[in-house]
């Protein structure tokens, strides 16, 4: 049987993917490029792209016209699925062109041999 949310993963999780928003909000390529799977098969759909393959997350972020992402993060959710597997969501509000934007993320992260890596993720604005 799977353990659903053991409490120590969950916390290892859960530090992870806050090392995670703040790479994102300072835009450190190197900790973000560190935590997502550089394979073929990850997956990342984001406002305006859909990027498959770490190449072309790596390009994504690399070339981003605003790249310091200032946000509020609210209903942070880590739910595991035994030792090895977690999704991530979260709900997030930006100030975007001087308008407030409220937006959704989620993640599947994978502890794979060299540690947890996000294998799929996805971000979403609501419509204003």
């Amino acid at each position: 049987m799977t353990t659903i949310n053991d409490p120590a993963v969950v916390a290892e999780v859960t530090d992870l993917y806050l090392k995670y928003e703040e790479a994102l909000c300072n835009n450190n390529l190197e900790v973000m490029d560190s935590l997502f799977w550089d394979a073929p098969e990850v997956v990342r759909f984001g406002i305006t792209e859909n990027l498959y393959g770490g190449d072309e997350v790596r390009n994504f972020r690399q070339n981003r016209p605003n790249p310091k992402i200032e946000r509020e993060i609210s209903n942070l959710k880590v739910v595991t699925f035994g030792k090895d597997a977690a999704t991530v969501t979260l709900e997030f509000r930006r100030i975007i062109n001087g308008v407030e934007r409220f937006g959704r993320q989620s993640q599947t992260w994978y502890r794979f041999t060299e540690g947890w890596k996000v294998v799929s993720a996805h971000v979403s604005l609501l419509p204003v």
